[in-house]
C-alpha cells in the first residue's frame, strides 16, 4: 500500500474509531496520528493494520484494537513527566504510542523474539525514550512507575505490579468478569491501593503470575 494510503487510513482510524470511542486527550490523539501502526504488524497483514480489530502476532500474542487500547491509555492519565511500564508490549506499537506522551517507557514482552523485533522497530522510528525487556519475570530494579498499562485481560492483578507503582501511580488493566472485562484503574495511595471501574471491553486473557496480597479497596 502506498504511504499516502497508510496516512489516510491512520487519519480515518483516529477520527472514526478512536475519537468516536470518547477519546479526547489531544496529546494522545496526536500520538496516534504520528505513529505508523503498519510498521508493527506482520508484513502480510499491513493493509489491515488500521482496522479496529485485534491483530494476531503469533504464539498467542496480539496487537490490541486501536479503540480499546486508546481508551486504556487515556484512563491511565499519562503526563509528559511520567515513567511508564507497558506490560505485554507485543510488537511495540503500544510502547511507541506511550513514548509520545510520557517521559520514558519500558515495554515488557514475555516473548523474546517479539521483544527483539519491537526494539528494532522502535530504533528504526527514532523513538529514543523507550526500551524493551523480555522474559517471564521483571527485575526488581524496574519500579517507581507513574503508570502501568496491562495489554490484556487479567483475572486478577499481580500484586508485584501494584508494588512497582510510585505513590500516586496508576495501573490500568482489563479485569476479566465473564466473557468481557471491565477497565479498572488501581491508584497507589498512602493508605493502600484504591480501585475504580470504568468501561467494558474485550481482550484476550494474559496469564500473569500471582504474588503475595496487597490491600486493595
Amino acid at each position: 500500500m502506498p504511504i499516502a494510503d497508510y496516512l489516510s487510513a491512520r487519519r480515518a482510524m483516529v477520527e472514526n474509531q478512536i475519537q468516536t470511542s470518547s477519546v479526547t486527550d489531544v496529546r494522545l490523539l496526536k500520538a496516534f496520528h504520528g505513529v505508523p501502526r503498519e510498521c508493527f504488524v506482520p508484513e502480510g497483514r499491513r493493509e489491515l493494520a488500521y482496522s479496529d480489530a485485534h491483530h494476531p502476532l503469533g504464539n498467542g500474542r496480539i496487537l490490541p484494537a486501536p479503540s480499546v487500547f486508546a481508551r486504556l491509555v487515556q484512563l491511565a492519565d499519562i503526563r509528559d513527566t511520567d515513567h511508564v511500564l507497558d506490560v505485554g508490549a507485543a510488537s511495540g506499537y503500544s510502547t511507541a504510542i506511550i513514548a509520545a506522551i510520557a517521559r520514558k517507557v519500558v515495554g515488557w514482552e514475555p516473548d523474546a523474539a517479539l521483544a527483539a523485533a519491537a526494539l528494532s522497530t522502535l530504533a528504526e522510528l527514532g523513538i529514543a525514550n523507550a526500551t524493551m525487556v523480555a522474559g517471564d519475570g521483571l527485575a526488581a530494579n524496574f519500579n517507581g512507575f507513574d503508570a502501568i498499562i496491562v495489554e490484556g485481560a487479567v483475572k486478577q492483578v499481580p500484586n508485584d505490579l501494584l508494588g512497582r507503582l510510585a505513590l500516586g501511580g496508576r495501573l490500568v488493566c482489563l479485569l476479566r468478569q465473564g466473557p468481557t472485562g471491565v477497565a479498572t484503574v488501581y491508584t497507589r495511595a498512602p493508605e493502600g491501593v484504591v480501585s475504580k471501574s470504568s468501561f467494558n471491553a474485550t481482550l484476550p486473557l494474559m496469564e500473569l503470575a500471582p504474588t503475595p496480597e496487597i490491600f486493595v479497596f
